[in-house]
């Protein structure tokens, strides 16, 4: 009898799972007005337990206290707070042109990394995002609003399946009023996202990488970029261009890709053209319409799975299962929408078409 009982209590012990260590994030900057669409989340612990924000303006610091953030976890200094907090994971919420240097210090220490998007200002500093993460065996992630949407994949479904033939044609257009039209925009933010270094561009680089990342994701790499801006309020935006159109070409198809900050609400819709019909993705809905049809129909969206539904989440599961960042988030595939954005810039200074190097 007492062999039995000491016989169930080991089984007991043999069938319940060892806790997984907790994850950890800090957050490096708060100039990114993205930010404070996660703040409850960051707050709340889950799904990961917040242990630092560095930020220095004194502004941006009172907001993330009246937000919730203690005293204790505050830091003027992020490479200080960085190596004292040793997180597992670091969002950064800076300027664009400041991610490779947050990349070569998480690297070093083995910290995996969430940008918001794009990847880098440059082809040339997310090429090397890409080289620093695969050689220190961290992963990065390009965080784009666009890539927790149900309707997304409904529409992405679809087209694979061949709902509407072979694909020939895309049109996105995104965009709004500009970077002063959002509710809870900062100062900050405006200050760098129209600044030519920091930002890397204007209404193209804030605008086009989403375009040129359905293009990517639906049509692959394109054989050549052509692209214009106009410049329709200088007053507002000395420095940079407040419309974009994009023209990428393939072999036996193309994607025109516009994007703006003079639109008078906000935009990001995805039209999807094949020979038998198209897809039609607008305000967080999906409709399907076929050649011929008079009328769309409406197109059921699936809930996501947890790990794809959040990009914290998502960052977890690819540490738990030791695999990249997948689909719109990859770093592939981010690296690509800078070499997009970056070949569109030298088409606009010369007025002709960049064709990408094979």
């Amino acid at each position: 009898m007492i062999m039995r009982k000491l016989l169930l209590i080991l089984c007991t012990f043999i069938a319940i799972p060892a806790f997984a260590a907790e994850h950890t994030i800090a957050v490096v900057g708060l100039v990114h007005s993205h930010v404070w669409g996660h703040f409850n989340t960051f707050v709340a612990g889950q799904p990961a337990k917040l242990v630092g924000v560095a930020e220095t303006e004194p502004e941006l610091v009172a907001e993330a206290k009246q937000r919730g953030v203690p005293e204790n976890l505050l830091f003027s200094d992020w490479k200080k707070m960085i190596d004292q907090q040793k997180p597992e994971m670091v969002w950064a919420f800076v300027e664009n042109n400041r991610h490779v240097e947050i990349a070569q210090y998480c690297a070093a220490r083995k910290i995996h990394i969430l940008f918001e998007k794009p990847l880098a200002s440059t082809f040339k500093d997310a090429a090397a995002i890409r080289d620093l993460a695969r050689k220190s065996g961290i992963y990065v992630m390009a965080n784009y609003q666009m890539a927790w949407w149900p309707a997304n994949y409904a529409a992405k479904e679809l087209a694979d399946k061949g709902a509407i033939g072979r694909i020939w044609r895309l049109h996105g257009i995104v965009g709004h009023g500009g970077p002063t039209w959002h509710t809870g925009t900062t100062r900050f933010f405006v200050d760098w996202l129209t600044d030519p270094v920091k930002n890397g561009g204007g209404a193209l680089v804030d605008f086009g990488c989403y375009n040129a990342l359905w293009s990517l994701w639906y049509l692959g790499r394109p054989e050549s970029v052509y692209a214009e801006v106009i410049h329709l309020r200088p007053n507002d935006f000395p420095k940079v261009e407040d419309n974009s159109t994009i023209l990428l070409h393939y072999p036996n198809a193309e994607a025109v890709l516009e994007g703006s900050w003079d639109l008078p609400r906000g935009f990001q819709d995805l039209e999807i053209f094949g020979l038998g019909g198209s897809i039609t993705m607008r305000d967080g809905k999906v409709t399907l319409q076929k050649s011929g049809d008079k009328t769309a129909q409406d197109v059921p969206l699936k809930p996501l799975a947890p790990e794809a539904a959040e990009p914290i989440a998502a960052m977890i599961h690819s540490i738990e299962t030791m695999t990249e960042p997948q689909g719109l988030t990859s770093l592939d595939a981010n690296v690509q929408v800078m070499e997009i954005i970056d070949a569109a810039k030298e088409s606009i200074k010369t007025g002709k078409a960049v064709h990408l190097a094979k």
